[in-house]
């Protein structure tokens, strides 16, 4: 079986959901310059996530989530998923708490980094490794189809069997483009090359 492993932020939402987040604190800036540097590879996701989990960790969850229920999806990458619920998994370094409305919408397997809740405030307890999600899902396997765009997608794309470079919010970074099988810009064109890659072996 081929199983399609997705990116959230910059892939299936058409926005990069912890700037908008930071924007209800007046702190757009900064959190911008964080995403910037940490989409790039500048900064290690790890690192980079622990900053803007900081930013972000006082703002009450119902607010987060509230935020977080706006967000524009991709209608076609969500078509596809619907279509292929059992095949599909996203993954995100995101919060779980934090995405639990788009969870909700998409409806599928996620992976994401991990939070206990303390009251209203959630506290971080383990980054997510996409590197490590792959490996895990191979062991099934389970050929696997890797989609993003940002530095912190590259230790997927390395272990997936196929890795797309999907520049449908912005361009992927260089060291996606390196390693990347197949580069789109077009949600139409992904989905039509997922489709071909579902019915036949990758």
């Amino acid at each position: 079986m081929t199983k399609f492993v997705f990116d959230l932020d910059g892939t299936i939402t058409k926005v990069e959901t912890l700037p908008l987040l930071a924007a209800e604190l007046g702190l757009s800036d900064e959190m911008k310059l964080l995403t910037d540097l940490t989409l790039s590879g500048q900064i290690p996701f790890d690192k980079s996530f622990k900053l803007r989990y900081l930013i972000l960790r006082n703002v009450p969850l119902k607010k987060i989530q509230a935020v977080m229920s706006t967000v524009e999806l991709d209608g076609r990458i969500v078509d596809f998923i619907a279509a292929h619920k059992k095949n599909c998994t996203v993954v995100t370094g995101n919060l779980d708490c934090w995405i639990e409305p788009l969870a909700a919408r998409l409806d599928c397997e996620i992976f994401s980094s991990t939070s206990e809740l303390d009251g209203n405030l959630p506290v971080l307890t383990k980054i997510l490794d996409k590197g490590a999600v792959i490996r895990q899902l191979k062991r099934t396997g389970d050929k696997i189809v890797a989609v993003g765009e940002s530095f912190n997608d590259v230790p997927m794309f390395n272990a997936a069997d196929v890795a797309i470079a999907y520049g449908g919010v912005h361009k992927p970074v260089d060291a996606a483009l390196a390693v990347a099988d197949y580069v789109i810009f077009d949600g139409g064109e992904l989905c039509r090359l997922l489709e071909k890659l579902n019915s036949r072996e990758v």
